[in-house]
């Protein structure tokens, strides 16, 4: 119960939130959404254009995508919690990597709602999110693997927006989703 109850009231903080310049350009804050007592997080990168319309996370083409890979995973959407580092669509110009500024502004949002949670695992997609929990480590030596740190298990991979623009790394995120299939039995 608590943790639904914070994960409410970071929700109602992002919404009126101005710690940096994204409030002024955006439609709709994206806290993320999910069960608050969720075993798994989702983290991507930022909201796009149309998760900033609507307010929800991952529900453009790379939603879609990620859709198809919770399947292959065997998750349900509504089993887990999906969020960003960054509440607010960066732009101007659209589709750009978040600034350090806008991220360190946000973090202690998405801090509080992993704390809130408590997951089991937190999937990192893509080099936004995987460098704030593993800075000093490379994206391309990891991806694919569950790594336990800090009393944490993560799994890593690309961001779906990159299989949505190629077709390699659509496959080989089919087949990390695959593989951590194989690790949800295992634990």
């Amino acid at each position: 119960m608590r943790g639904k109850k914070e994960i409410k009231k970071i929700a109602r903080q992002v919404s009126h939130c101005k710690k940096c310049s994204l409030w002024k350009t955006r439609k709709n804050t994206v806290a993320g959404e999910g069960p608050a007592n969720a075993k798994i997080i989702i983290i991507g990168q930022a909201p796009g254009r149309t998760e900033d319309e609507k307010g929800r996370p991952f529900i453009g083409r790379a939603g879609k995508l990620l859709n198809q890979l919770l399947g292959l995973a065997g998750l349900k959407r509504d089993k887990v919690f999906i969020t960003s580092p960054l509440k607010c669509f960066p732009t101007p110009p659209p589709n750009r990597k978040p600034t350090k500024k806008e991220i360190e502004a946000c973090l202690p949002y998405l801090k509080r709602q992993i704390g809130a949670i408590r997951p089991k695992k937190i999937i990192l997609l893509g080099q936004t999110p995987f460098s704030l929990f593993f800075p000093k480590r490379k994206l391309k030596d990891l991806r694919g693997r569950v790594i336990a740190e800090n009393g944490k298990k993560y799994f890593i991979s690309y961001h779906p927006a990159a299989g949505v623009r190629f077709l390699k790394n659509k496959k080989i995120l089919e087949r990390d989703f695959g593989k951590f299939k194989k690790t949800l039995r295992d634990s």
